[in-house]
């Protein structure tokens, strides 16, 4: 049985390891599938389920999603998470349980006040069926000796939005009109049963061809890999996989704050309140559960990873634009036809090192030193640094920011009460910024080492930036040769 997430991160990349060596030999056939599922789940004894046979159907799954399919074969969804149903049917089905606490009591308040007949006496406790049950607690809090207990799954549980519920069997099913893909229910589930698409094979076929490919690395890279790892170091080993180059996206802070700065402005003369547009998963839950706000409070302008991919576009035609980063949302975000001059597709920090991996390619110390970003921009991916950007870019233009109040929300709950107090017209402050991951970006779901070990590093390579303003910076780059906002106008 996996037990906890270092497992399942392993599993998951020695999939994508063997599906990325076969794309780069241009054979993925149904026997190099199979192949790859033999190797590894060899049997003839399970590693970490029941059976052998439900092992390798689980790699059967995570190889489609591997290559861009999704998880069942027979699904239309165009979501990006998708449950992986072999290994769901491994979680606990009932929502309430009977713990040994129980003592048979001679009134069964717990029978009294269950209005479904879902209750029944056991052999040693009470039984709750939990084809019957309907969640709704009654029994649990008329118990006088709390020995019903309510199991909230760990995927519900992560889930800001509400968007997971269950079938009659069990398994977990993800409502796409609800679904913020923040990616939260993934790393939370124990069963590694929720993954997302993954769309490295595309990337590998155009490294392949003579197309001009760029990486965009987000700004929360900076620490991810140890504080000997920089930006110089990931983009050497980006270049010798095959990528024209690699820009920070950073230098899309930079471009987002200049921009949402002249917003600010003009919000704050209208008395007008505003949110952040930086975070696509915050974006989602506005859109689908704060509809109005999300027409007039949220920011025209387009975020730092699509800023850094119309620059590159708009520069050299033709180009993909391939961003890496800690964030599942950021995938959905390049599938959003409604933004023009998106990237054409995002990985995560894992895939990016599977990729390196396929190739045996390692990432090593230099000594080059590579800074496109200004220090606000390369903050961005922090909470409060957004905001601390686009007031910095207002200071640079001889404005007096003392007065502006703000407000930084990070993570499900924070940001969902932020959004319903501007629903209520409670919100004493004047801007948003909206993060949906813990502590911002560097928190994010895909992240690869804990908060303890990645701050540390990161902020021992963010002291070795260098003290360039952002607007001083922006004259470096044909600002004019590209939009801002995300109609494109």
């Amino acid at each position: 049985m996996i037990t906890n997430d270092k497992d399942i991160r392993d599993l998951k990349h020695e999939v994508l390891v063997e599906v990325f060596r076969r794309a780069w030999n241009g054979s993925l056939t149904h026997e190099d599938r199979e192949e790859i599922v033999y190797m590894v789940s060899p049997g003839p004894k399970p590693q970490y389920r029941c059976c052998v046979y439900k092992e390798r159907e689980i790699v059967r799954e995570r190889i489609r999603l591997a290559t861009g399919q999704n998880a069942d074969p027979t699904s239309e969804t165009r979501n990006v998470v998708q449950v992986i149903n072999a290994a769901c049917d491994e979680c606990p089905i009932s929502a309430y349980s009977v713990t040994d606490s129980c003592r048979f009591c001679l009134g069964k308040p717990c029978i009294s006040s269950c209005r479904f007949g879902a209750i029944s006496r056991g052999e040693v406790r009470m039984h709750i069926d939990p084809a019957k049950c309907k969640e709704c607690g009654q029994c649990a809090d008329s118990c006088p000796y709390g020995a019903i207990v309510h199991i909230q799954r760990p995927c519900k549980k992560a889930c800001p939005a509400n968007a997971i519920t269950y079938d009659e069997y069990g398994f977990c099913i993800i409502d796409e009109e609800k679904c913020i893909q923040c990616g939260h229910c993934i790393h939370d589930c124990p069963f590694g049963a929720i993954s997302s698409k993954v769309y490295a094979v595309p990337v590998i076929e155009a490294l392949k061809s003579k197309r001009e490919v760029f990486a965009l690395c987000a700004p929360a890279t900076e620490g991810q890999f140890g504080k000997d790892i920089t930006m110089a170091s990931i983009r050497k080993a980006l270049r010798e996989l095959g990528f024209t180059d690699m820009v920070e996206v950073g230098l899309g802070g930079d471009m987002t704050a200049a921009s949402e700065a002249l917003e600010w402005s003009e919000a704050l003369a209208e008395h007008r309140k505003m949110t952040t547009s930086c975070c696509p998963a915050f974006i989602n839950m506005m859109r689908t559960q704060f509809p109005k706000q999300f027409a007039e409070n949220m920011s025209s302008t387009v975020s730092p990873m699509v800023a850094v991919s119309r620059y590159l576009k708009a520069t050299h035609p033709g180009c993909m634009t391939v961003f890496i980063g800690p964030c599942i949302a950021k995938k959905g975000e390049c599938e959003d036809a409604s933004v023009a001059g998106r990237p054409d597709c995002a990985l995560t920090f894992g895939e990016m090192i599977a990729l390196l991996e396929s190739k045996d390619i390692i990432f090593e110390k230099v000594e080059e030193v590579y800074q496109e970003a200004s220090l606000f921009g390369k903050k961005f991916a922090g909470s409060g640094g957004v905001a601390g950007a686009v007031l910095e870019c207002m200071k640079e233009r001889g404005e007096d920011v003392s007065g502006v109040k703000l407000l930084s929300c990070a993570g499900g709950a924070e940001c969902k009460k932020a959004l319903l107090l501007l629903k209520t017209g409670r919100l004493p402050e004047d801007f948003i910024e909206g993060m949906m991951c813990p502590g911002g970006c560097v928190g994010g779901p895909s992240r690869r080492e804990g908060e303890k070990t990645i701050g540390p590093a990161r902020k021992a390579l963010l002291t070795k930036a260098d003290d360039r303003k952002v607007l001083e910076n922006l004259q470096n780059y044909p600002m004019d040769q590209f939009s801002m906002r995300r109609d494109g106008k």
